[in-house]
């Protein structure tokens, strides 16, 4: 593994940039653009062997698109409780799509991308308590879709629909210790995406390395519906909680930012 200081990795980026496009290394990898960086650097899962410099990530991410960057895993607290497994996935979970078909017939699922900005579909949201240092899950049962009338009367039934209790939370203190240990600086890199005779490229066309996270960034992102808060959960298998972000949103989690590409 290739050893780097900071302006050595900075020089070998904007070479990387100025190459252009670049066939994916990781062909049928979701990952690919992360992957090939990597491999072009000669580093491995996301490590960045800087000397002295343990709290760097490197962060990718392509260029015109919706899909979500994940910043890191976290349970909800009282982590003792299990929420997800004892308390959301049997008791406001559905029927699974592959129930019957992959999975067995009684397989539930719970799967929630919600945020701070607006209740999902089926009446979740993401409350920020600023005075007791929370972050927490709400439920309201009058914000259901009514496409979801036939699942609300299985809630009903199950639990009511009165407000989660306990709900679930996250401490400021955790989240800032989570979200400051994975994201304190980071080199930010997007790309551009085609696909020529089946094969996609990248071009490495953007660079900017982040540094000094803020913690009261990151709770005003989640508030606006830029960081979202993902549960991804069967009754086979908990996929983890994850908090992520839309594109393009991440310089707003940092104090200092400098444009390298």
């Amino acid at each position: 593994m290739k050893i780097y200081t900071k302006p050595q990795l900075i020089t070998e980026l904007k070479k990387i940039a100025a190459t252009g496009w670049i066939e994916n290394r990781r062909h049928g990898n979701q990952g690919g653009i992360g992957n090939t960086l990597e491999d072009l650097l000669g580093i491995q899962e996301n490590n960045l062997p800087i000397p002295n410099a343990a709290e760097w990530e490197l962060k990718s991410q392509r260029l015109n698109t919706s899909s979500l960057t994940t910043l890191f895993h976290i349970e909800p607290s009282p982590r003792a409780i299990g929420f997800v497994p004892q308390l959301l996935l049997p008791m406001y979970g559905w029927k699974h799509s592959q129930a019957g078909i992959k999975y067995p017939e009684t397989e539930m699922s719970f799967r929630q991308t919600i945020h701070g900005n607006s209740p999902s579909d089926r009446g979740f949201k993401v409350i920020i308590d600023r005075n007791d240092r929370k972050v927490l899950i709400s439920f309201n049962s009058d914000l259901v879709s009514d496409k979801h009338k036939i699942w609300l009367n299985k809630v009903k039934k199950n639990i009511g629909l009165l407000e989660l209790n306990p709900q679930p939370y996250w401490g400021f203190d955790d989240l800032a210790n989570k979200a400051g240990t994975k994201l304190l600086n980071c080199f930010y890199v997007q790309a551009n995406v085609k696909k020529e005779n089946n094969k996609e490229y990248y071009h490495y066309c953007k660079v900017m390395m982040l540094q000094k996270f803020n913690f009261d960034g990151f709770l005003n992102e989640l508030d606006k519906g830029n960081i979202l808060v993902d549960f991804d959960a069967r009754t086979g298998h908990n996929h983890g909680t994850k908090f992520r972000m839309r594109q393009n949103c991440l310089p707003n989690l940092y104090q200092k930012i400098t444009e390298i590409v």
